[in-house]
């Protein structure tokens, strides 16, 4: 992944391309995705070690991709060099920055987690501007860090009363840095796009190779690969397996193809607003003034980031 000519016409910035009415249901179920798992990955992380959790996950999110490339006819088999790019893809998105955020939540609120992955669309667009010469949108850049404001301010309440000790240190570094790596492999995937590679096949072979990933982490740190046969556990990661990963992904990176990284990972600002809702339907959450003021940077980041 190469930096090209300001003059080529990689070095247009998606931060002009329109956002149609495909765009928008991408992005809906991108936030719908996301913001759903939230409450599901509670029940994945309390008996079974996270690795294991997420390699299940991954397991059964990697089959029905491969089912789905299989029904389309797309293509399948790709030379070693492609190979590399998914194998960056699993380690960057299908599994390190999971594994990462799993242990950070130990030491932080899951407010914090929110508004450290809100970041997303602010990094998305500097490592866009690193590595493709994308211009730097003001107009991006300015809603990007409303929303992070935005959600700041919503999870404000919960993040102050937390004290910040080593644990909680070691935690905010883990999730930055899962953050980073989400935002690493959200480049990757907009160059093997460029490369003419359909999603569906770079998803399915990301999502192997994060299994890969996976079940090396459990075998070089001798964790038991367990399985809980629980109602709440099953449930949970059927959801996080289909909802949150093959559907979730397959439109973040379809819509990161289209609009670019900057704009596609604005949908990292929002889907805390959406689990914030379904938290007031299902754990009794109570909006309060800051909440309301975050809402609304948020929803006017919003209209920065995705209008021309």
């Amino acid at each position: 992944m190469t930096a090209t000519s300001p003059a080529a016409p990689a070095a247009v910035s998606p931060a002009d391309a329109r956002f149609g009415a495909f765009d928008a249901v991408l992005y809906a179920v991108t936030v719908f995705g996301w913001s759903t798992s939230w409450i599901a990955m509670k029940a994945q992380v309390a008996s079974v070690p996270p690795e294991a959790s997420l390699l299940w996950r991954f397991l059964i999110s990697s089959s029905l991709m491969w089912i789905w490339v299989t029904a389309r006819g797309d293509r399948m088999r790709f030379p070693l060099a492609a190979h590399l790019g998914f194998a960056g893809l699993g380690f960057f998105i299908f599994s390190m920055n999971f594994n990462l955020f799993y242990h950070g939540a130990k030491g932080l609120p899951s407010g914090l987690l929110s508004v450290v992955f809100s970041l997303a669309s602010v990094i998305n667009l500097l490592l866009g501007w690193l590595f493709f010469r994308h211009r730097i949108s003001g107009r991006v850049f300015f809603g990007g860090m409303l929303g992070f404001a935005g959600v700041a301010a919503m999870f404000w309440p919960r993040i102050a009363g937390t004290d910040f000790d080593t644990g909680a240190a070691i935690g905010l570094g883990l999730c930055v840095a899962g953050t980073t790596f989400f935002c690493t492999g959200n480049m990757l995937s907009s160059a093997i796009q460029r490369r003419g590679i359909p999603v569906l096949s770079a998803t399915a072979w990301g999502m192997t190779w994060g299994c890969v990933f996976l079940f090396a982490a459990i075998e070089i740190r001798g964790l038991p690969f367990e399985f809980d046969p629980s109602m709440p556990y099953v449930v949970s990661l059927l959801w996080l397996a289909i909802v949150s990963s093959v559907a979730a992904f397959w439109a973040y990176l379809t819509l990161l193809g289209r609009i670019g990284a900057a704009r596609a990972g604005y949908s990292t600002v929002m889907f805390p607003v959406f689990a914030l809702a379904i938290s007031t339907v299902f754990e009794d959450y109570h909006w309060t003034l800051p909440a309301l003021l975050g809402l609304g940077l948020v929803l006017a980041g919003n209209l920065f980031v995705l209008r021309r």
